[in-house]
Order: C-alpha cells, then sequence, then structure tokens
C-alpha cells in the first residue's frame, strides 16, 4: 500500500464517510511494522537457561563468537580509558573467543584436509572489523564464516591490532 494510498484512507476515516464495520476492515489491512525493544540485561525473572537462548545458534559454516572485554585503564595506570576509546577498541578487535560452531563448519575436507582451524573454546585471529556484529544483553558477538580464522591464540592478553 502506498503512502497516498494510506493517506486518503485516513483521510475517508476522518471525514467518518465509511462505516464503522468498513474502518475496522481498513485498519487491519493497515502495515504495522513489528518492534524489538532492545534491553541492556535480562530480566531479573529469568532463568540461566532463559538467558543463554538468547545467544543464537550459528547455522551452516558459521562461528559464534565473543568479544573479549577491554580493559578499563591502561596498563600500568590509574587513567581510565574513555568511552570512545572503549568502543572503537571493541569494534575494531583482531581477536575473538569461540562460543559456538555451527554443525557444518570445518565438514568439507577439500577446504579443511587437516581438519577443523579452531574448536569451542579457543581465542581466534581474525581480520579487523571481520563478521557479522551484534549486542545481547550490552554484550558484543559476532558471527564469522569458518574460513575467516587466521590463528588460534593460546594468550590474548599481548594480542593487539595495528
Amino acid at each position: 500500500m502506498t503512502t497516498s494510498e494510506m493517506a486518503e484512507i485516513s483521510q475517508l476515516l476522518d471525514t467518518q464517510a465509511l462505516s464503522e464495520q468498513a474502518a475496522d476492515y481498513v485498519k487491519q489491512l493497515t502495515p504495522v511494522a513489528p518492534t524489538i525493544q532492545p534491553a541492556d540485561e535480562p530480566a531479573p525473572q529469568a532463568t540461566d537457561e532463559q538467558k543463554t537462548t538468547s545467544v543464537p545458534d550459528p547455522t551452516g559454516y558459521k562461528l559464534l563468537c565473543m568479544v573479549p572485554e577491554v580493559a578499563q585503564k591502561f596498563d600500568n595506570s590509574s587513567l581510565v580509558r574513555p568511552d570512545t576509546l572503549l568502543k572503537a577498541e571493541e569494534h575494531g578487535t583482531t581477536v575473538l573467543f569461540v562460543l559456538k560452531v555451527g554443525p557444518d563448519a570445518y565438514k568439507d575436507l577439500s577446504r579443511f584436509p587437516t581438519g577443523p582451524w579452531c574448536e569451542k573454546g579457543d581465542f581466534v585471529l581474525v581480520r579487523t572489523y571481520s563478521g557479522t556484529r551484534f549486542k545481547v544483553f550490552g554484550k558484543e558477538f559476532r558471527v564469522i564464516n569458518d574460513d575467516m580464522v587466521e590463528a588460534v591464540v593460546d594468550d590474548p592478553r599481548g594480542v593487539t591490532r595495528v
């Protein structure tokens, strides 16, 4: 339904030219977009099981990764990092933590003849700004392809983006 058609219908409803029954029918035809209200934290009454179902399961050959927390203070200092710097470092991180592996990840033996490049629980090195970014309860996650993993990192604390 075009905007002009909706305006015309609205005008007819305003002038009471249509019967009440016809007006109800027109209102049913008017498209209504669903709304999703973001939440920074789970509902207080939510169980642990309900909280974990908020994080999606990767499909196909995808990996679900969590972005590690950025330190609030500079190393060996009491200086607090500004919020803009924290967000920039989180956004441009090259290290991710693998939470879940999709059912088809690393199954293609022609592409991965030596087996999986990583597994659940690994810290991995990826290119900056990789993957589909989203937040659940204020925490950033990424969904990446299985072949986007550049390396597995044992201790990510010393790895920084250049």
